[in-house]
C-alpha cells in the first residue's frame, strides 16, 4: 500500500493496477487575465480589446456581471499570430486580417518559424557573451 501511494506521486494515478503517465507539459493555469496577457506581449489592455473588435475569432471567455475577460492558451496563440503580423512584421490590421483569413496555416507557420529563430538568436547571443567572458 505504501509503495502504491509513492508511485502515484511520481507517476500519476493508478487505475486497475495500471500506471497512467503524468503530463509534465500541462499548464497549471487555464485562464489568464487581460493584464497578464498584455504584459506577455508588452501591449496595452486597450490594444487587446481593440483587436477583439478587429479579429472576430479572437473572443476570450467573459465572466461575471463585469464581463471580466479570461484568455485561454488558444486565445494567446491567436494574439501571438496577430502580434507577429502587426507589431513585428509591420502589417496594418486590415492586411493582417486578410492574411489570416486567406492563408491561416501559412501565417501560423511563418509566425512559429520567426519565434523559433528569435529564440535561437537569443541563445546564440547568450553563448557569445559567455564565451567572451572566458577570454
Amino acid at each position: 500500500m505504501v509503495i502504491r501511494s509513492v508511485c502515484t506521486t511520481f507517476v500519476g494515478t493508478i487505475k486497475n493496477n495500471e500506471a497512467m503517465a503524468l503530463n509534465l507539459n500541462k499548464n497549471l493555469k487555464l485562464y489568464y487575465s487581460i493584464k497578464e496577457v498584455a504584459e506577455m506581449f508588452g501591449l496595452n489592455e486597450s490594444t487587446l480589446r481593440y483587436w477583439e473588435t478587429e479579429f472576430p475569432y479572437l473572443k476570450p471567455k467573459t465572466s461575471g456581471p463585469a464581463k471580466v475577460r479570461q484568455y485561454t492558451e488558444k486565445d494567446i496563440e491567436q494574439i501571438r499570430l496577430i502580434y507577429n503580423l502587426v507589431k513585428e512584421r509591420g502589417f496594418k490590421l486590415s492586411a493582417a486580417r486578410k492574411i489570416i483569413n486567406t492563408n491561416r496555416d501559412g501565417a501560423d507557420k511563418t509566425a512559429d518559424m520567426i519565434n523559433r529563430l528569435t529564440n535561437v538568436r537569443e541563445e546564440l547571443m547568450m553563448l557569445k557573451k559567455e564565451l567572451d567572458g572566458l577570454q
